[in-house]
């Protein structure tokens, strides 16, 4: 099992537009089944954290590419998805191997 982590710094006073907007990114791959359930967080502003800074990650059983061969995009992300990337100055993806013991 793997967590996976995007990491988006956005410009100045847009954090919560995009948290929102990146939470809704999340539930279109969910409902498309593509997902787990995501969560969606921030830093700076009233916590400790590198400023403008909006985090959404979830699990995944092995890791995939979302481009690999008979997987198709929501339609509903290009509606959110243009909007969003007007905000993002930068973004990264991270992995984690999930400790089971």
């Amino acid at each position: 099992m793997y967590l996976v982590r995007r990491v988006f710094k956005v410009k100045p006073r847009s954090t919560r537009k995009a948290a929102a907007l990146i939470s809704r990114v999340g539930k279109v791959f969910e409902e498309a089944g593509q997902r787990s359930p995501t969560r969606v967080y921030m830093s700076g502003g009233t916590v400790p954290g590198p400023a403008n800074t909006v985090y959404m990650d979830w699990t995944e059983e092995a890791l995939q590419s979302p481009y690999r061969p008979g997987n198709e995009m929501p339609e509903a992300l290009a509606s959110v998805a243009g909007e969003l990337w007007e905000l993002i100055e930068e973004s990264h993806i991270e992995f984690y191997e999930m400790y089971t013991p």
